[in-house]
């Protein structure tokens, strides 16, 4: 399992790419337990930034998961279109060295990413900053995703919130 995530952030750093880290990774950084084999990013999903992520990652050897022009990622209607045709929650890249774990992007978050930069801890990583979602943000997020980890996930951080 590729666990090199502080190449992904540096990658990411060096692009000047806006992202906040959600999902399990963001659980690990809050100080809970949490297996996890992804890095689950809500991004600025403007084009220029969304382009500039995904120059910095096909450069760095990250391909799509799905069979499409990654660029694509910067167009608001071809997110649309993946999300209702295609129910796509996520765009996936995968590290074509194997060398670095997937980056799934959230192509809808439940939390606006303005408010999810602005509220976001600021960790660092590596040596490099990385902003980590809200407890309060991730439990929206995961409330909405529903899957059964990520119930189990919301009572755990719940729990944190409460220390």
């Amino acid at each position: 399992m590729p666990t090199d995530f502080i190449g992904l952030f540096a990658i990411l750093a060096a692009a000047r790419v806006r992202f906040v880290l959600v999902g399990g990774l963001a659980l690990v950084l809050h100080g809970l337990d949490r297996l996890t084999a992804d890095v689950d990013l809500v991004i600025d999903l403007s084009a220029e930034s969304a382009q500039a992520a995904v120059r910095a990652l096909t450069a760095a050897g990250y391909r799509p998961l799905a069979p499409v022009d990654p660029g694509a990622l910067a167009d608001p209607e071809q997110r649309r279109e993946w999300q209702s045709l295609r129910n796509m929650s996520v765009f996936s890249f995968w590290d074509s060295a194997n060398a670095r774990p997937t980056v799934d992007i959230i192509l809808a978050p439940e939390v606006p990413f303005e408010e999810l930069w602005t509220a976001a801890t600021v960790v660092t990583v590596g040596g490099h900053a990385v902003r980590v979602a809200l407890i309060e943000h991730l439990i929206r997020m995961k409330a909405v995703a529903g899957r059964a980890q990520d119930l189990a996930d919301i009572e755990r951080l719940r729990a944190k919130l409460k220390e």
